[in-house]
């Protein structure tokens, strides 16, 4: 009988720069290797793939779709080849899979199927930005996106900032990039002037920005974070 194959979970960019510097060649040797990939947007895997040199011609490469949009009823069929003893990567739109990715799903069957999962190493803008903030890296919850809604942004932001005085936890999250100057206009409406804010933006390329002040501070010169790639985290 055939071994089974493997699921590889392949890290990405965090946007244009140069993938020698933080995805490891051992990655590369794993891609190439592969004929099936689990993706979240066809072009842009097909962008990375060509910018690492895959060498593989994808009229012979099998690439199934899984985003927000994708049928959960559908995707258990993606890990067939594994039966047939063929290894598929899981790639990420940008940074590592499954965290703030819709790649947990396939993972989760995966396990359900007594499949190999093996992660690769790369970068997470998550544990980038906390690992250069300052903050408490023993005890941090990443809680992605707060409501998109002003009044329930704000009531959610009195409970994160309840939940860094009780229980002495970095709070970490994320908004989508044009709404990023709502989200720092909510918090320092809500913040205390004392509490620890740090703007991590663009982590690994050449506009990277990471910096940790009070609120009141960020208040003087607060900076544009309209359609920046931004990390925000609280901490007293």
């Amino acid at each position: 009988m055939k071994n089974k194959g493997k699921l590889f979970l392949i890290p990405t960019t965090l946007g244009n720069n140069d993938f020698k510097k933080i995805i490891p060649e051992y990655n590369k040797t794993i891609i190439n290797s592969l004929d099936n990939f689990i993706v979240e947007e066809l072009r842009t895997a097909r962008r990375f793939l060509k910018k690492i040199g895959y060498t593989k011609n994808f009229d012979n490469v099998n690439l199934s779709i899984l985003n927000e949009h994708t049928d959960i009823k559908d995707i258990y069929d993606y890990l067939n080849p594994i039966d047939k003893g063929k290894n598929i990567g899981l790639l990420s739109e940008a940074g590592v899979p499954c965290v703030a990715d819709p790649g947990s799903e396939i993972v989760k069957i995966a396990h359900q199927k007594k499949i190999s999962i093996i992660p690769l190493i790369g970068p997470s803008s998550i544990l980038l930005s906390l690992m250069a903030s300052g903050f408490n890296g023993q005890n941090f919850a990443f809680l992605g996106y707060l409501p998109v809604k002003k009044s329930e942004r704000i009531n959610k932001l009195k409970k994160i900032e309840k939940k860094i005085y009780q229980d002495n936890q970095t709070q970490i999250f994320i908004e989508a990039p044009y709404r990023n100057n709502q989200m720092l206009e909510s918090i320092f409406s809500v913040c205390d002037k004392n509490t620890l804010l740090c703007i991590a933006k663009n982590i690994t390329l050449e506009t990277e920005f990471i910096k940790t002040k009070t609120v009141s501070e960020w208040k003087k010169n607060p900076p544009d974070l309209h359609k920046q790639n931004t990390v925000f985290l609280l901490y007293k």
